[in-house]
């Protein structure tokens, strides 16, 4: 009779790390570097440096505070504006769809 304790059960979880990261650390390792060199290619190839990308996000958020916070005004207007249709569509949906399920 074969010594079954060797096989894993299919069923049965995989170590934490493991369903963390979605397969094992080494792997991942591998892939991340493989990846990391490929954008990093990219990125040289198209004259993009990591500080072009730092100063964009410090200049993205210091517009914000510049801004007085001013897109997320003109944003809820726009909510306000979409809500004016969705509202009333969604309402009449749920009314619809009560019938249909009697």
């Amino acid at each position: 009779m074969p010594d079954t304790s060797e096989r894993s059960d299919p069923r049965e979880r995989p170590p934490a790390i493991v369903a963390f990261l979605g397969d094992t650390p080494g792997r991942v390792a591998v892939r991340l570097i493989l990846m990391s060199l490929l954008v990093g290619f990219l990125m040289a190839m198209f004259g993009v440096s990591p500080n072009d990308i730092f100063r964009s996000v410090e200049r993205f958020f210091s517009g914000i505070f510049a801004n007085g916070f001013g897109a997320l005004r003109d944003a809820w207007g726009y909510v306000l504006t979409g809500a004016m249709i969705v509202i009333p569509v969604w309402i009449i949906l749920r009314f619809a769809s009560m019938g249909r399920r009697r």
